[in-house]
């Protein structure tokens, strides 16, 4: 019918899976946590990951928003990893909330998971499906670059 919507079947329910990640907006390299909640202990490991990832001669600008988990007091900053804050309220200077909406709207979006499982796995084989052209057509932007 003209000027309607397709049906699509709703999920109700609601649970949640958090993704941390990190992506270099010039190569496409990326590391990523999938995990239950986001709290400054699962921040320590993600920051930690990174860190081991790039090794001890690589220095990373890590851009984050100032999301609780990011600013905490006990969060462990290693000593290869820069923090540098946006401004609030800027979501579209962070060039992985544009990923995050790229991945909701090509991969986790209208779709009904049996269980938290098969959410969990959903966020994993999104993130694992990210290849470096992708990641860099995504992320990159004039002012990180």
């Amino acid at each position: 019918m003209r000027g309607s919507r397709p049906e699509r079947l709703k999920q109700t329910e609601y649970e949640w899976v958090y993704l941390f990640g990190a992506v270099c907006p010039a190569t496409g390299d990326s590391v990523g946590l999938v995990a239950p909640t986001a709290n400054t202990e699962l921040m320590n490991v993600h920051l930690r990951m990174i860190s081991e990832h790039v090794g001890p001669n690589v220095h990373v600008v890590l851009v984050l928003d100032r999301a609780g988990w990011h600013v905490a007091k006990k969060l462990r900053v290693p000593q290869n990893i820069t923090l540098l804050y946006l401004p609030p309220y800027s979501p579209e200077l962070n060039p992985m909330e544009r990923l995050w909406w790229w991945m909701k709207q090509h991969n986790l979006s209208n779709r009904i998971y049996t269980d938290y499982d098969a959410l969990f796995g959903a966020a994993c084989q999104a993130w694992n499906q990210l290849n470096p052209q992708r990641l860099m057509s995504i992320c990159r932007t004039s002012w990180v670059i």
